[in-house]
This record gives structure tokens, C-alpha cells and sequence, in this order.
């Protein structure tokens, strides 16, 4: 037995599928060659793995079905009677003057194999397939439970995506300001990230035709626009347009709707929150 037999032998071992005479052979293989020992404890982790990090729940209802029809459409030799077996002619060396005979020329055939080498190659073939098909069956059920999350992840808003790159960044900051009518709005920015982004709650009301605006507002006194928003009940999560500066302070007017005419605040911030 060559280490490649015996690999294929260790994958039917760690899922206990070993025919009686392969697992005899197996363990004689292990004991003669202690080197090859790292493919046992391979796909013995492989197949501990399998069982873990699955959620408790009920599996699809399609799940056996659908591994039983998958294992029967697998290529397999079929069964053959032992007796067509003994039947089988044995292949024979030629002899001396058979060789003498033969074309120089002809090429050289090999022997057909035999019926047990076709099964043995077959089983280890069809027990490391088994293995291989376990596994990936066991990533369908986990990505099938966890649609709906990877969806959600996938789907994340700007401001939310945004908002988890400044909080993931070595220089995070955050401050906070309380409005005068209760309110409060805290700005988070990462100036590695170049984002801000500014989570209010309670804003004050305002008319149909205003908006509330954001901006950048430089040292000197500079401001440049950073996005306009409609408040929401509850908690408002915004994210500012362009990049921030350092020493910019993060500034919130009341303007008319869609945004000031001249690019300029016409009234006094409601919320003016320094990042230096």
C-alpha cells in the first residue's frame, strides 16, 4: 500500500465506512507507517467539523431526499457474484517463447484488471466522493439558514456601512451635543476613513417646506455642504457627503427644502459639534 491508498483509506475511517478488510489493512498500514499518521488526523478534523458550528434546527424537508438521490446517481461498479468472480480467467505472464514470438513491433498492452481491483478502487473512490459530498452539503444547510442574514449584510445602508468603517478605524472619535428642546445629535468620523457620519435623535419639528443640512465647516469660518435630510421619528442615522477635514467642525441648519439657494447657511446651526 503507497500513501495515496492510504489517504483514501483515512478518509473512509474518520466517516466509519471501512469495509472489514480495508480496516484491517488500514490499521496494518498505520502501525508499519507512522509518517502518514498527519492524514488520519486530517480528515479527522475534517469530519468533526461537519458537526460543528451548525445552528439547532430542523432541516429542510427536501434534505434526505435529496442526499439519498445524489449517493444513487453516483458512479458505482455493481455488484459481482463471487462466482463470476473465480470464473474470471486469470491474467498469466507470457512465456519465454511467446515473447519470442511477438511483433518487436506491437505495443505493449497491459493486463486488464481484476474484478476486486476495479471494486477496491471503486469503494475508496466512492468513500472519499462521500466525504467531499458530506461537506458540502453541510455549507448548503448553513448558507441556506443564513440566507436571510447575508442578505441583510449584503443590503446594508451607506450610512450604516460607513458608520461600521469609522467605529472599525484606530482613530474613531464621537462627540456628542444636546439640542435646547431635548434633542441630541452625536457625530462619529475617523479622519484615516475620511467619513463622518451623524446619528440624531429627537430633532426638532420643522415645516413641509424646510430641510435640515449638513455641513463642513472649515477653520475660517468656510462652510461646504454636506447633504440635506428629511428628519424621521426616532433616530436619524446620516451620512456626510465629501470628505472631512481636519479641524472641521460638524454643523446642522434648518434651510429650505432641498437645501440652501446660495450654498451658504441662512440661519444659525442647531448643532455645531468640533472635531478638533
Amino acid at each position: 500500500m503507497d500513501e495515496k491508498d492510504f489517504a483514501e483509506l483515512a478518509a473512509g475511517h474518520a466517516l466509519h465506512a471501512l469495509s472489514p478488510e480495508d480496516r484491517r489493512a488500514f490499521e496494518e498500514a498505520r502501525v508499519a507507517h507512522p509518517e502518514w499518521e498527519h492524514w488520519v488526523e486530517a480528515d479527522a478534523e475534517a469530519a468533526a467539523a461537519l458537526a460543528e458550528g451548525i445552528p439547532t434546527a430542523a432541516p429542510p424537508l427536501t434534505l434526505r431526499s435529496t442526499l439519498l438521490a445524489r449517493i444513487a446517481t453516483m458512479p458505482q461498479v455493481p455488484d459481482v457474484p463471487a462466482s463470476d468472480a473465480a470464473a474470471a480467467a486469470p491474467v498469466s505472464a507470457p512465456s519465454p517463447a511467446d515473447a519470442r514470438d511477438r511483433d518487436e513491433d506491437a505495443p505493449v498492452v497491459d493486463p486488464s484488471p481484476t474484478t476486486s481491483t476495479i471494486q477496491a478502487i471503486s469503494r475508496r473512490n466512492w468513500t472519499r466522493g462521500l466525504l467531499t459530498l458530506a461537506a458540502s452539503l453541510v455549507v448548503l444547510v448553513t448558507l441556506g439558514f443564513g440566507a436571510v442574514t447575508l442578505n441583510e449584510y449584503v443590503n446594508r445602508p451607506p450610512e450604516v456601512v460607513a458608520l461600521q468603517e469609522i467605529e472599525a478605524a484606530s482613530d474613531a472619535q464621537s462627540a456628542t451635543y444636546d439640542l435646547a428642546d431635548g434633542g441630541i445629535a452625536t457625530a462619529h468620523w475617523s479622519e484615516s476613513v475620511g467619513k463622518a457620519v451623524l446619528v440624531s435623535d429627537d430633532l426638532p419639528e420643522i415645516a413641509d417646506d424646510e430641510s435640515f443640512q449638513m455641513w463642513f465647516v472649515r477653520e475660517g469660518g468656510e462652510a461646504v455642504s454636506a447633504g440635506v435630510f428629511e428628519a424621521q421619528a426616532g433616530t436619524s442615522t446620516e451620512i456626510l457627503q465629501g470628505a472631512l477635514e481636519p479641524g472641521d467642525t460638524i454643523a446642522v441648519t434648518v434651510e429650505p427644502e432641498g437645501g440652501s439657494p446660495n450654498g451658504q447657511p441662512s440661519t444659525e446651526p442647531i448643532i455645531a459639534i468640533p472635531t478638533a
